[in-house]
């Protein structure tokens, strides 16, 4: 029954690899998600719902509304990220959802709304892309937003290079400044999921995806969806694999016992003008004298965030 689920509300901008994180997920039997917010990113925020809608059709479990959220940056102009999920974000394969539309209602909102009406840390937070919807909640209730549990936030390079600039990840350069406003506001629980938890022995190689095609339906399609990144990895690293961000960090907070690095420190964002905006700074010595305000996961045991992945996606993944 759903009763005795743990809660979960999950903020998405639905590309390839978030769709892939959503399906675990949504099949994950110990969770139930509430409902998906949606904030742009990877792709502009209403191709980001039909994205998501597309994937809890293909999932195949329930079916949790999907609210349209922040369709701009707090500041910074949108930087799409077409040539990693393709211009439609799902690998230009033309997915659409045939039956799902989006819930009537800002995404914000609801996500306040449903907190407001919970019990303190029966809900816990997901993002898999940039922090505006976080942040502005955090803006107009942080209250509310406290009554939220854990906070798990796919997000920083880790104790890694970045993957859009020297140093900076993806969801964080895309509103740095919505980034700065989440790790200044003292709340509890926060913890940050590097890219750098999702490369080395953590990407997917080409005999795991063959395997996850091979599981069936829900494999196939979200091995298929990510044919931009491969191509993109192919060059980047010279060879077939899959680096796996949103499903390393979706792994790192419902299945715990894959979080092999965790620590907590005192982060900071840089949002100036040059080269660094956009990175997470982690002061892993102390420099600062300040108070850890968030935990960074940099590292998951391969082989057990492997299982869960095939665990949920595979055809073996019942609910």
């Amino acid at each position: 029954s759903m009763t005795n689920r743990k809660k979960l509300i999950i903020d998405t901008d639905c590309g390839s690899d978030d769709a892939m994180a959503i399906a675990m997920a949504l099949r994950d039997p110990r969770y139930e998600i509430l409902c998906f917010t949606i904030v742009a990113g990877n792709v502009d925020a209403r191709q980001a719902a039909s994205n998501t809608l597309a994937t809890i059709e293909r999932a195949g479990s329930y079916e949790p509304p999907v609210y349209i959220g922040a369709e701009q940056m707090l500041l910074k102009e949108l930087a799409f990220a077409y040539e990693t999920h393709g211009m439609e974000g799902m690998g230009d394969l033309g997915i659409r959802p045939e039956r799902l539309s989006p819930a009537k209602g800002h995404g914000v909102l609801k996500l306040l709304e449903i907190l407001r009406e919970s019990q303190e840390g029966e809900i816990d937070l997901i993002t898999l892309g940039p922090l505006t919807n976080l942040a502005l909640a955090i803006r107009l209730e942080p209250e509310t937003v406290r009554r939220a549990g854990r906070i798990v936030m796919m997000g920083s390079a880790g104790m890694g290079g970045g993957n859009v600039t020297a140093t900076a990840e993806f969801n964080i350069w895309q509103d740095g400044e919505a980034a700065k406003i989440v790790l200044e506001s003292g709340l509890q629980n926060m913890m940050l999921v590097g890219w750098d938890a999702c490369l080395g022995d953590c990407m997917l190689n080409e005999r795991e995806f063959g395997r996850l095609r091979d599981s069936g339906d829900l494999g196939r399609f979200t091995v298929d969806i990510n044919g931009a990144l491969m191509e993109l990895n192919r060059q980047r690293f010279g060879e077939d694999c899959l680096d796996m961000a949103d499903p390393a960090a979706m792994a790192a907070a419902l299945c715990p016992e894959c979080v092999r690095e965790v620590g907590e420190y005192y982060c900071e964002v840089d949002t100036s003008c040059g080269p660094g905006y956009g990175t997470v700074l982690v002061d892993r010595y102390g420099f600062s004298g300040k108070a850890p305000n968030v935990s960074v996961c940099s590292g998951l045991w391969p082989q057990r965030y492997k299982d869960y992945i095939f665990q949920t996606l595979g055809s073996c993944g019942k609910r």
